[in-house]
């Protein structure tokens, strides 16, 4: 793979890309494929009809590409479901969605949800957030009796937001670097958009389809309704909000430094920066808390040990098929990566004389929606867009909004070819048809509406 170069043009490679996924979306929906069998089959397919060697096909592109998402993914939703699990058979999720819902009333639970995860989503990435405030939506809807949309999609669009404008996640901090933009310009500009985007994107849409998607709340990542027979009390509302607290400290403090460190206030290479970033690493950061929950919310409780074991066990077997589909999302993105499609799409749209934020915007738009992976559409179009970027003597508020821009596209239009399509859409229990028609039109309005402030911010800055 090292010394393979693409030989096909733009052209070929982009009716390449549009034809895998028709046929992704033809197996699915026409044919009832199973979605990590259909990935598998089409990832394989594009990869020899685009043109990369054969003898690196399965090794270099397919297998390492799937691993390299478990990695990041696998352990999280895993340690996430357990967590959830504990959360769910304490009876914690139920008493924090009536403290919601006390708190806000029932009419503004999904809005309540959505400023949680807001909050929640500044330092915590997406995956993360995702399968800790899943839950706690679930326990809402079923608290409240309706279909989980509204709920879902106020809380995921929060998170989603966050990942995309705001530092210290890595796609806004990468490009920034690139375009030479002051983080703290980035972080300030960010904020309002990103609250602003969210609250048409994710609460005000979520509204909308809900009332036009009926998605029962699903039982599997919380382990089902909780025994009503146990004689134990609920735990706390305050009690779980401590738990949840504890990879969000962690990780925010990991996130933080890491800040801190791009800015050289600290030095990488002290000892003690490195033990707290290894604390608040997310998989470590997960594991503490699923700890602390087995102690506080189960031993703590009178649960025997071995119950215990079969609760946190008894969350992994249903999240498989979210785990292995996902990494055959990833296995598909990386495809399309390793083809060359994503560059040679990029690189046309660079030289099409247009203004340098639109062109920041639509070259991580066509990546996004080439490859899937919106932190490789943000690092890689601002990437490529840097030296117009540069060449262009913006002041730092113009390079910020520049950067919220190239993050705007990189979000456009999740689909069959993205990771988090398939875990969205498999932790709401989601058909594809389903996930497209919300997840999907989810992603492409933050994608506009976050480019039209950023535009605005521009123009006025």
């Amino acid at each position: 793979m090292d010394n393979w170069t693409q030989s096909l043009s733009a052209g070929p490679l982009l009716a390449i890309a549009a034809g895998a996924i028709l046929l992704i979306l033809v197996m699915i929906i026409r044919f009832r494929v199973h979605a990590l069998l259909t990935l598998v089959l089409v990832s394989l397919l594009t990869a020899i009809v685009a043109g990369l060697p054969l003898e690196a096909i399965v090794d270099q592109v397919l297998i390492k590409n799937f691993g390299g998402t478990l990695g990041s993914v696998a352990i999280l939703v895993g340690f996430g479901a357990m967590l959830g699990r504990l959360v769910e058979t304490s009876g914690g999720a139920q008493s924090l969605a009536d403290a919601l819902v006390r708190l806000f009333g029932e009419k503004r639970a999904a809005f309540a949800l959505g400023v949680a995860s807001l909050i929640f989503g500044f330092p915590i990435f997406f995956d993360a957030g995702l399968v800790v405030m899943l839950p706690i939506v679930f326990a809402t809807a079923r608290r409240m009796n309706e279909p989980v949309l509204p709920y879902g999609l106020a809380s995921i669009g929060a998170f989603s937001v966050m990942h995309v404008f705001l530092p210290p996640h890595p796609g806004p901090i990468a490009a920034g670097e690139y375009y030479g933009a002051n983080i703290g310009h980035v972080l300030l500009l960010g904020l309002p958009i990103a609250v602003i985007t969210w609250y048409f994107s994710g609460y005000l849409l979520g509204q909308f389809l809900g009332r036009h998607f009926h998605v029962p709340v699903p039982d599997f990542l919380s382990g089902g309704k909780r025994d009503t027979d146990t004689p134990r009390a609920p735990a706390a509302a305050s009690t779980v909000i401590g738990i949840m607290l504890i990879p969000m400290v962690l990780i925010f403090l990991n996130t933080g430094l890491m800040t801190l460190i791009s800015q050289k206030v600290v030095s990488a290479d002290a000892t003690w920066v490195k033990l707290l970033r290894m604390l608040g690493a997310t998989p470590i950061a997960l594991l503490i808390a699923v700890l602390v929950a087995l102690f506080v919310l189960g031993r703590k409780r009178g649960e025997h040990a071995s119950a215990l074991e079969k609760t946190v066990d008894g969350a992994l077997g249903p999240v498989c098929s979210v785990i292995l589909i996902t990494g055959a999302g990833g296995m598909f993105g990386g495809v399309l990566r390793a083809s060359g499609i994503g560059k040679a799409l990029a690189d046309s749209m660079a030289h099409m004389g247009i203004s340098v934020i639109v062109g920041c915007f639509l070259v991580a738009l066509v990546l996004r929606v080439a490859q899937g992976s919106a932190t490789v559409a943000l690092t890689t179009a601002a990437a490529l867009m840097a030296p117009a970027v540069a060449a262009a003597g913006y002041n730092d508020w113009q390079l910020a909004a520049i950067v919220l821009a190239t993050a705007s596209g990189s979000v456009f239009a999740s689909h069959v070819n993205d990771s988090g399509f398939w875990l969205v859409g498999r932790l709401l229990d989601m058909d594809v048809p389903t996930t497209l028609k919300t997840w999907t039109v989810n992603q492409a309005l933050i994608a506009v509406i976050g480019f039209a402030l950023s535009a605005l911010a521009f123009s006025l800055l």
